[in-house]
């Protein structure tokens, strides 16, 4: 595939207030882009459009809900009305809602699901009709590493990225005949973003991410390399390749329900709360979470390459077992 040059590129970005996607829209600034920004805040949108020209970037704000049925037709038509043509579109925006999932109000699971599935699904849905017109265009879905191995106390989140997953995987399939036409599933380790301060928490502790935690300029990379070089699938940071073996690991969901509960146990005490999933969050919005503690990180390595190795012989002990079944 050859590399595509991105300056002038007609690039429209959701959750672009804070982030992955505020990381993600200064990236493609340096690129020299013309970004059309979506999220709720509107304040928001506008320091990252200052920061965005202050780079080198074109950008404007659209100021829309993926959650809401009519938003992203109304995004895809301004864009293609303004700019004549939509280079890149990226499915970005994401909410969570942590916490036993017969405590989360049921309202909060379909907000999530409403937010990271069919966000994603109204995106596409939206700005394909221009990429066939034009014949050519690129359509990336952030996954996360949540869309292969399930996270317990977070269902619905789970729920939503298995399916974007494969709502992305099914697309492809279908487009096959339209070569320049690209669907992208990008799957991310735990970034460290507001998101964790921001998402909805039921679980009565002050939630935070389990290291290893990395740094999410570090996405905001892949998904401009994925706009200049097109991939079926690009994973960053180690546990998202890991995730690919969570299938295989014999009482995955067990062992890792068991390790936030600890986790949990050893949090303080926190309000429960929607965080932000029906209205924009309060607070400084900016693209680090502040988790990330450089002490930790050699530790993190040690453990993650433990993990690696456990991983990869229970895969090759199913496999072995499989063959083992087949032949009896």
């Amino acid at each position: 595939m050859r590399t595509k040059d991105l300056r002038d590129a007609v690039v429209v970005l959701t959750g672009a207030s804070s982030g992955i996607g505020r990381a993600a829209a200064q990236e493609f600034a340096r690129c020299g882009a013309a970004l059309f920004l979506v999220a709720r805040d509107r304040r928001a949108l506008h320091d990252v459009a200052e920061t965005c020209h202050r780079l080198g970037g074109q950008a404007r704000i659209v100021v829309a809900d993926v959650s809401q049925p009519d938003d992203m037709e109304r995004v895809a038509r301004s864009t293609f009305d303004t700019a004549g043509r939509i280079d890149v579109w990226v499915n970005n925006a994401g909410v969570g809602a942590l916490g036993p999932f017969e405590e989360v109000p049921r309202e909060v699971h379909e907000q999530v699901l409403q937010t990271d599935l069919l966000g994603g699904l109204r995106g596409a849905h939206a700005v394909l009709p221009y990429f066939k017109r034009q014949e050519c265009g690129t359509l990336i879905n952030n996954v996360s590493l949540g869309g292969w191995a399930p996270q317990p106390y977070a269902a619905s989140y789970s729920a939503a990225k298995f399916g974007l997953r494969a709502f992305g995987e099914s697309l492809r399939g279908e487009l096959r005949h339209w070569p320049n036409i690209h669907v992208c599933n990008l799957f991310p380790s735990v970034m460290d973003t507001p998101g964790f301060r921001d998402g909805a928490n039921y679980t009565g502790r002050v939630v935070k991410p389990v290291p290893p935690v990395y740094d999410p300029r570090r996405t905001a990379r892949a998904i401009v390399g994925l706009a200049r070089r097109p991939r079926p699938s690009v994973y960053v940071g180690l546990p998202a390749v890991l995730s690919l073996f969570a299938q295989w690991v014999p009482g995955y969901s067990t062992i890792n329900a068991s390790l936030v509960d600890a986790s949990l146990r050893r949090a303080r005490p926190q309000a429960e709360s929607s965080g932000n999933l029906f209205a924009p969050p309060g607070g400084e919005r900016r693209i680090d979470g502040r988790f990330r503690s450089p002490r930790l990180r050699r530790r993190v390595l040690t453990v993650a390459s433990a993990a690696t190795v456990v991983a990869s012989i229970s895969w090759m002990l199913s496999q072995r077992h499989q063959r083992s079944a087949r032949r009896g």
